[in-house]
């Protein structure tokens, strides 16, 4: 059966009695048990994360002075973009503290999920082949649609009860019952929102990796539109911008302070449009096929395109340039911080404490360590996408015609891999540069810019052991490959919270970020970077051994 007879299939299913949506129920139940370790996952994740900032407040907060002074510290534009509303100060209790510095970023990590989910139970399926032969059963047309959505609208329901139930069960003062049965919910309306656009976005490209990614890039894009404009709104409730952004709409709530319901009626009517307007497109393309018709290639392939490597840099091309964007944008986006850090900060006493465990010569260097880390890990996320995609194309199947050409097993997962090895440098250098040409100008120090420069490039050792441990479970246990995640997450955690809340030091000892010298508070050191570099060869050797050894698996 090919891509082109899917219409006549589902004429057929709705002839038989059917319907469009038959089968949504059965596949309803398959996604649920295909997710049964992820949904979990994710729920834990989001619930205890928002969790542990919530309860570390009274302790990093203990006074009212302390929290006036530290939403003096946020009413800056540069502060209220990374945050949300100024309105939020007004009141700084525990509760709008939460809910301001917490629920815009949260809502990304919601919106990330919600678009994976959705990507994956409907845009992957037709590309692995699955979807055809599913829908040559009594299935409708709208039946893997309607069940993915159905299925991610649950989870996110899900999710904004367990936020009620663990904030409102604290007692911490401001965190009310009413503030967290909102503060939940906008969480959900906000996901249901990116699952509508994720419903249009799949539809779009025949690739999940290109559907996903245009997901994600609306997911940041409403973040940056959300920044702008509580930035440029000042003391008001948020600009026009705000107003503009699934991710506004669910700050405007200002849930524990005014609990406005209404806001996320915007989210749902959006929701509820994407979803049909996905409905709709899906009706206008083959299965398999996408909107957007694929350009046609070259009649002959590059000399590049030839070699291993070359294929391999092709196929990461999108992520690469994608990543190396944003970790510009990133780094550009701390820069201006670092000629008025000490003023801003210097009346929040926790986080002077924290940079001064640091040990830094001044406060800008202190900083520039602590954002150094975070940079970091954005790379280290990338690293860890880069080298499982050999996994990827793996289980899809691709991966074995490749390899039944003349290429070797070593060399075609050692391709992928190199793009890893030279890409994460890649990403955490373009960072640097970018936080040093943006902040060094503003800071009377001479030799900063390459202190900045020279603090990004000490992070690459680590950046190599996060690949090799992520291709060594590529090599030895494939199936649990998606463990590499627990290395950029918990750096992340130990590298953000770490400092502030007092973390123990044998838990930064357990991540390899922990052991990279902290230019420009600590001197250059070889020895550390140079051990980190030999574990790094030993679990790539071991990953690709691993490799040669085993059978190829296929979903």
């Amino acid at each position: 059966m090919t891509a082109t007879a899917t219409p006549a299939v589902g004429r057929t299913t709705e002839r038989a009695g059917g319907g469009a949506l038959a089968g949504t129920g059965v596949l309803l139940r398959f996604d649920l048990r295909r997710d049964r370790v992820r949904i979990p996952v994710w729920l834990a994740a989001l619930t205890l994360g928002t969790l542990w900032v919530a309860a570390a407040f009274p302790q990093l907060y203990p006074t009212a002075t302390e929290r006036q002074a530290a939403a003096a510290t946020m009413n800056s534009p540069a502060g209220l973009a990374f945050t949300g509303p100024a309105h939020y100060l007004t009141d700084y209790h525990y509760g709008s503290m939460l809910s301001h510095q917490m629920l815009g970023f949260m809502v990304i990590m919601v919106g990330i999920m919600s678009v994976l989910m959705v990507a994956r139970h409907t845009r992957t399926e037709e590309e692995t082949g699955r979807a055809e032969l599913v829908r040559a059963a009594v299935v409708g047309r709208h039946a893997q649609l309607a069940a993915a959505l159905i299925l991610t609208v649950a989870v996110n329901i899900a999710l904004a009860l367990l936020l009620t139930l663990s904030l409102g069960s604290l007692g911490i003062g401001g965190v009310t019952w009413a503030g967290s049965l909102l503060y939940g919910a906008a969480h959900a309306a906000a996901g249901i929102t990116f699952a509508g656009v994720a419903a249009v976005t799949v539809q779009i490209t025949e690739h999940s990796r290109g559907a996903s990614g245009m997901g994600l890039a609306v997911v940041g894009a409403a973040y940056l539109v959300r920044a702008a404009g509580d930035s440029a709104a000042g003391d008001s409730a948020g600009s026009g911008l705000s107003w503009a952004s699934p991710i506004g709409w669910a700050q405007q709530t200002f849930a524990y302070l005014d609990n406005h319901w209404w806001p996320l009626l915007l989210n749902l009517a959006a929701a509820a449009a994407l979803a049909a307007l996905g409905f709709a497109l899906s009706t206008r393309r083959d299965l398999g096929a996408g909107l957007r018709a694929a350009r046609r290639g070259r009649p002959e392939a590059s000399g590049l395109l030839t070699t291993p490597l070359g294929f391999a840099l092709r196929l990461h091309r999108g992520m690469l340039i994608g990543f190396a964007i944003g970790m510009l944008v990133l780094g550009m986006s701390y820069g201006p911080f670092l000629g008025d850090v000490e003023t801003r900060l210097q009346d929040v006493e926790v986080l002077k404490e924290a940079l001064a465990q640091l040990g830094g010569a001044t406060f800008v260097d202190s900083f520039i360590a602590m954002i150094m880390t975070l940079l970091a890990v954005v790379a280290a996320i990338y690293v860890v996408i880069a080298t499982l995609r050999p996994r990827s194309e793996e289980s899809s199947g691709r991966a074995e015609p490749v390899l039944a050409t003349g290429l070797s097993r070593a060399g075609w997962l050692g391709s992928h891999l190199a793009v890893a090895l030279v890409g994460g440098p890649v990403m955490i250098l373009l960072a640097g540069l970018a936080l040093a040409a943006a902040g060094a100008p503003t800071v009377d120090e001479s030799g900063l810019f390459w202190e900045i420069v020279a603090a990004a490039a000490a992070y690459i050792p680590a950046l190599w052991v996060t690949a090799g441990l992520a291709v060594a479970l590529v090599g030895w246990f494939p199936r649990a490959s998606a463990l590499a995640w627990l290395v950029v997450v918990y750096a992340g955690v130990v590298g953000y919270f770490g400092t502030i809340l007092r973390f123990p030091g044998w838990m930064s000892d357990l991540s390899p970020f922990g052991h990279i010298p902290r230019i420009p508070v600590e001197g250059f050191s070889w020895t550390p970077l140079l051990i980190l570099t030999a574990i790094a060869a030993g679990l790539i050797a071991l990953g690709l051994y691993g490799f040669r050894r085993r059978d190829l698996e296929t979903k």
